[in-house]
């Protein structure tokens, strides 16, 4: 059976919910994808945005602990963190709310 993405450092049981709502089940996937993409996609299928869980992410999938994140590289990381939520409002702009929760849900085509 596949390792969870809970078995990747720094994850633990959320992480399986977070990034299973966006079709990531197992770490290989997560790992194949990317902190980034991995975290839009799971951004994008409904999940809230917290810049400890993401670049806990990030540390984890270099075998590091999540607080060796410091200085330049956290301040780096937040950069990145802002892109991923400023790409998922691009993705929903324009939209109204119901228009933006239909399209996660697949329903609605975008523009």
């Amino acid at each position: 059976m596949p390792d969870k993405p809970s078995s990747i450092r720094n994850l633990g049981p959320a992480s399986d919910t977070f990034y299973g709502r966006a079709g990531i089940k197992t770490a290989e996937q997560l790992r194949d994808l990317g902190p980034d993409e991995a975290y839009f996609r799971s951004l994008q299928a409904g999940g809230k945005p917290h810049f400890i869980g993401y670049y806990a992410l990030v540390m984890g999938l270099q075998g590091r602990p999540w607080n060796d994140c410091q200085g330049v590289e956290k301040i780096d990381l937040q950069k990145r963190f802002d892109a991923i939520k400023a790409r998922l409002s691009g993705d929903e702009k324009g939209r109204s709310e119901i228009e933006a929760a239909l399209n996660m849900l697949g329903v609605v085509k975008k523009p």
